[in-house]
């Protein structure tokens, strides 16, 4: 039956302007040139469609089921199958075309009609027509438009506290930075990297209330221009598709600072050394200038230095006279070895440079244990004592004399063997890590005060989880994703692509970096 023909209760396909195209594309006019009954079941679809996106929880839109049966919820379009009641991401759409023949998508946060044969969002007037209704008016009925009187006459029902109140949304994830960022070729050890930044609000205030004047920099390539630039289009702009991290790119490769030469190559590298990297180039560009020194109590008022700098103090008491010689350092972040704590507890769980898994047994710690041998537990050395004016036997202890504003954490996960065959093996030891964490036992003060009672002290000490960094796969072609706090809501984070995660998923990843702020700031 034509659409001439057709009953009053068949929908029609609409009538073009004087113009105007007849349909959006060749492959939407023969799927209307087909029997009365397919364009009735697509019509009606399409309505069903924008119904379920702009009337019901937007969240239901955005979520899907992948190939492999696991359900994700994207903040970047999904899309509805205009054929079947599948809601599919981005990367499932050939897959379901090509299997089921289905070619007809709506996206999910326009409503807009997107066909796979010609991969592009299509403007069909009969099913314009219908979205511009829904938006319009919220009927597809007609467009009568409202008089004034209706349109702003009280309403009892939905004036109602209680009403509002249910009725009422957070602020869209476009305001909070939610965006990917696209790998460039065995860029994702960049990406965990940046995302923990752009995350951080202590950076995300400083950059976006031009802490870096970028408009006046003369430093060509400069990085903390590029952070600025990303800052902008992440908390500024409307939309939720991938970043292209071009300046970060180039910033890095041109880079001048040799220490991480070893950096610039496509191939996968080291997060935890990107980092580093990232924050002596930023401290240079914000700072005083001077690279800080290892083992040096290194002290600057910029951005970097007051976000994730702290002091750990080394004290060495002489076993013969009982002499304590004390040291100060800043430290970046603390580096927890794996390997030691994990023999105590039996043969670890191992992969070597060809993702081969060995054997072993695989018993968890938790990430306070690990702190422990670090900053509790000490050691005997020698050194020369100057009381005793020889080489003594000696303890030596490391404390958190001052603790920072975003204490990051390395978990050593990765180890290299020298000797004959030189090899790298990969830690795949669980290590079980808290959503808040309490520093107190491994700072100074806790060693020479009573805390019973010093509220404001715990306070300052206590820290929230803001971020986890989780290499997964082998050695050398393995993976970075990151999970990232945003108020209440863990999202995370691989590539360009971001999902909702539960607490569970990020409490279960096996961290490589950990990234806490003080409960102060947090």
């Amino acid at each position: 039956m034509s659409a001439n023909a057709a009953s009053s209760k068949d929908h029609k396909v609409k009538e073009p302007q004087p113009g105007q195209p007849m349909y959006g594309c060749e492959h939407v006019g023969r799927l209307f040139n087909q029997d009365q009954a397919t364009i009735n079941m697509s019509i009606q679809h399409y309505k069903t469609i924008l119904r379920a996106i702009f009337d019901i929880n937007p969240i239901l839109s955005h979520t899907a089921k992948g190939v492999d049966g696991q359900v994700v919820t994207s903040i970047t379009p999904t899309y509805l199958c205009l054929q079947c009641p599948s809601t599919l991401t981005d990367d499932d759409l050939t897959k379901h075309g090509n299997k089921k023949s289905h070619r007809f998508y709506v996206e999910s946060r326009s409503g807009a009609v997107y066909c796979q044969m010609c991969d592009d969002i299509v403007w069909d007037p009969t099913f314009e027509d219908l979205r511009l209704k829904k938006l319009g008016t919220g009927s597809f009925f007609g467009s009568r438009k409202r008089k004034h009187e209706e349109l702003f006459a009280p309403d009892p029902v939905k004036d109602a506290p209680q009403y509002i109140s249910t009725n009422t949304t957070l602020a869209t994830c476009k305001a909070n930075g939610l965006r990917g960022i696209y790998n460039a070729g065995a860029t994702c050890y960049q990406n965990v990297v940046l995302q923990s930044f752009l995350h951080n609000p202590i950076l995300r205030n400083f950059y976006l209330s031009d802490g870096h004047q970028s408009g006046s920099c003369d430093t060509p390539h400069c990085l903390s221009c590029a952070m600025d630039d990303m800052f902008q289009e992440f908390y500024a702009s409307e939309t939720t598709n991938g970043y292209t991290a071009a300046n970060i790119l180039s910033g890095f490769w041109i880079s001048e600072n040799k220490a991480f030469e070893n950096l610039v190559a496509n191939k996968e590298q080291d997060a935890h050394e990107f980092f580093q990297f990232m924050a002596e180039e930023l401290h240079e560009r914000n700072g005083d200038g001077k690279r800080p020194e290892i083992g040096s109590e290194h002290t600057c008022n910029c951005i970097i230095h007051q976000t994730y700098y702290g002091k750990l103090q080394t004290s060495t008491t002489c076993q013969n006279c009982g002499g304590v010689t004390n040291q100060a350092q800043s430290f970046l972040d603390l580096s927890v070895p794996l390997e030691n704590l994990t023999q105590k507890r039996g043969k670890k769980n191992l992969t070597n440079g060809d993702g081969v898994a060995s054997t072993r047994t695989q018993n968890s710690v938790t990430l306070q244990e690990c702190l422990d041998e670090e900053y509790i537990k000490s050691d005997k050395c020698e050194y020369r004592c100057q009381n005793c004016n020889s080489v003594q036997q000696a303890r030596r202890q490391t404390s958190i004399k001052k603790l920072p504003n975003v204490l990051s954490i390395q978990l050593k996960r990765f180890e290299f063997k020298q000797g004959r065959n030189d090899r790298a093996q990969k830690i795949e030891t669980p290590v079980q890590f808290p959503l808040q964490l309490n520093m107190l036992p491994y700072t100074t003060r806790a060693r020479t005060q009573d805390l019973k009672d010093n509220y404001e002290l715990q306070r300052s000490c206590t820290y929230d989880l803001l971020c986890v960094v989780v290499h997964v796969g082998d050695m050398d072609t393995g993976h970075y994703i990151s999970y990232c706090r945003v108020g209440d809501q863990w999202f995370a984070f691989n590539d360009h692509k971001v999902e909702l995660a539960q607490k569970s998923d990020v409490l279960n990843a096996k961290a490589y970096l950990l990234f806490y702020i003080v409960r102060s700031l947090s």
